[in-house]
């Protein structure tokens, strides 16, 4: 629904969060008599219109002390950027342009507002979370690169010349690994061989590649790189991801390339899990924020 949601009280902060859902979710954070709260409200009111698949919300500092105390808001305008209940973004100040491309960079990277069937209970789609400026693939084709596998289109990653890809994915903060969705064609292209590495000190060539240890290895199966299927990890070696590193090493057709056509990680961001250790104090009324 279109326009911004006043929450009244520290009560109606979860309850909204919750009804997002798998949205986007905008959260400003404001406080009465702040000039640039004044200035920029307009704008955060035309966005909300604007962009109706986002939820955003409004929470004065000083009505709602606990929730703006839990999440370590020490100046107004302070505009926090939620997924399943998960902050996993913030923008501060008044700049109009500059909360519009952060809301359109999110909206970007929308995994899809329809809930996954597939995604357990707890966990989430952590696409909003890759850093695609840190990311890299060796030997993806000119025409068709990594980034095409990002994307829940007809587009697809291939590789160049040979059938191998070596993948770097970043992410904007560290993360637990659940599973993770690789899929591909049935034409005998999809990936089969897998070597999966964390948090490398560098980046690694595909010789390294072919004589490390990784982390875990896979062999995947037709049915896991079919659009409903979903690749186990073992969760307790993927506790504090910062980067990954995906080898793959062969397809299914023993083919010239590989094509993936898409790819991402369920799980959740570490913080997720300390969010509510922070207990931060907001200013009473009259101190400067």
């Amino acid at each position: 629904m279109a326009g911004v949601k006043v929450i009244a009280n520290d009560t109606e902060f979860q309850p909204e969060l919750s009804a997002a859902g798998s949205r986007l979710a905008v959260v400003k954070f404001t406080m009465r008599g702040c000039g640039p709260c004044l200035r920029i409200a307009p704008a955060f009111s035309a966005l909300s219109n604007k962009y109706p698949q986002a939820t955003f919300l409004e929470v004065d500092v000083h009505q709602c002390q606990g929730t703006a105390a839990t999440n370590n808001i020490s100046a107004t305008p302070t505009f926090l950027f939620f997924r399943n209940k998960v902050r996993i973004d913030q923008y501060q100040g008044a700049d109009a342009v500059g909360l519009e491309d952060k809301i359109k960079q999110h909206l970007e990277n929308d995994p899809g507002n329809s809930e996954d069937t597939d995604i357990p209970k707890g966990y989430m789609d952590l696409l909003p979370f890759i850093n695609k400026a840190g990311c890299e693939c060796l030997n993806e084709s000119d025409e068709h690169g990594f980034e095409n596998c990002l994307r829940k289109d007809s587009s697809y990653l291939e590789s160049d010349c040979d059938e191998q890809l070596l993948i770097t994915v970043a992410f904007s903060q560290p993360v637990k690994l659940y599973s993770m969705k690789l899929q591909g064609p049935d034409n005998g292209q999809g990936p089969k061989s897998i070597k999966i590495f964390i948090n490398l000190p560098r980046s690694m060539d595909f010789e390294e590649a072919e004589r490390s240890e990784p982390t875990q290895a896979l062999q995947l199966g037709p049915e896991d790189i079919r659009e409903d299927g979903i690749v186990q990890l073992r969760y307790v070696k993927f506790q504090n991801v910062n980067s990954v590193t995906l080898f793959v090493q062969s397809n299914h057709g023993d083919e010239e390339t590989t094509r993936i056509t898409y790819f991402t990680f369920i799980g959740t961001p570490v913080q997720a899990t300390n969010m509510n250790d922070f207990k931060r104090v907001v200013g009473k009324k009259g101190e400067s924020h």
